[in-house]
């Protein structure tokens, strides 16, 4: 076995082993890149088994193994990437994209956007748990400042802890919706004129109001259900029901749409 390796690999050159650390340094990196930011833990061994035989071959001087394994790798990985872009996405965006380029009243704000989500998530997977309802309009490129006249104004920085309390039945505030403005609430107890289409199906004065919004804004409305727990997102007219495990995931889509338009 000893013979093997030592005809197809060449311990006395340093370029190969150079090689062979930047491709296992490029090899690791990767790994655990996907296993902080993957949830598809079955996609990523595969991927790890993938690397493993490519490198394998390459190793023995198999090429012919080597030729194959490597283009079904590639032609994986691609197919990866674009499955888990949502995923990914926030690892391209957090720099750049966290800049408001539109720079309201000149403020030219920087924020995580990702971060943020993590705690709209945080805040409407225990709402859901609990049954508590709760309607969240996320502002985009039309502002809702007239609109934000008939709740109560708070210009308080966005918190899980903080909304689960606006929303917890029996608040002052726990009424009507919340606005949030880039990563800041702007006002809650905000009430909307609900929606005159017909609907199929029941549906509360939340989800109507939801639509309502949705069909003179561009804005992203999150509701969650105060008798069943359910999740749902109001965007463009239309109310899109969401699981809870991939909620995080579909409101990044939603929200990352309204961005590559300009917001």
């Amino acid at each position: 076995m000893f013979d093997l390796v030592s005809k197809s690999f060449n311990f006395s050159n340093p370029i190969i082993w150079v090689d062979l650390g930047i491709s296992l340094l490029i090899f690791i990196a990767v790994s655990v890149l996907l296993f902080r930011h993957l949830k598809r833990k079955m996609m990523i061994a595969i991927y790890i088994v993938e690397s493993t035989l490519v490198f394998a071959s390459w190793f023995f001087s198999l090429n012919l193994l080597w030729s194959i394994s490597l283009a079904i790798f590639i032609i994986t990985t691609t197919a990866f990437m674009f499955i888990n872009v949502a995923e990914f996405r926030p690892l391209f965006s957090n720099s750049l994209a966290n800049i408001d380029p539109l720079g309201k009243k000149g403020t030219g704000k920087i924020y995580d956007r990702h971060a943020l989500y993590l705690k709209i998530e945080t805040a409407v997977k225990a709402l859901s748990k609990s049954r508590t309802g709760a309607i969240m309009t996320f502002e985009k490129k039309v502002e809702l400042t007239d609109v934000v006249k008939s709740g109560t104004m708070l210009n308080a920085p966005v918190s899980p802890e903080l909304l689960m309390t606006i929303f917890y039945p029996g608040t002052r505030l726990h009424d009507g919706a919340v606005v949030i403005r880039r990563d800041m609430i702007l006002a809650a107890s905000v009430y909307y004129n609900p929606t005159t289409k017909p609907l199929t199906g029941k549906f509360g004065s939340r989800h109507r109001a939801a639509i309502g919004i949705s069909e003179i804004t561009d804005s992203v409305t999150v509701v969650v259900s105060e008798e069943t727990g359910r999740i749902s997102l109001a965007v463009a007219g239309e109310l899109i029901p969401v699981n809870v495990d991939n909620f995080l995931r579909t409101f990044e889509d939603y929200m990352f749409e309204e961005e590559k338009t300009g917001k």
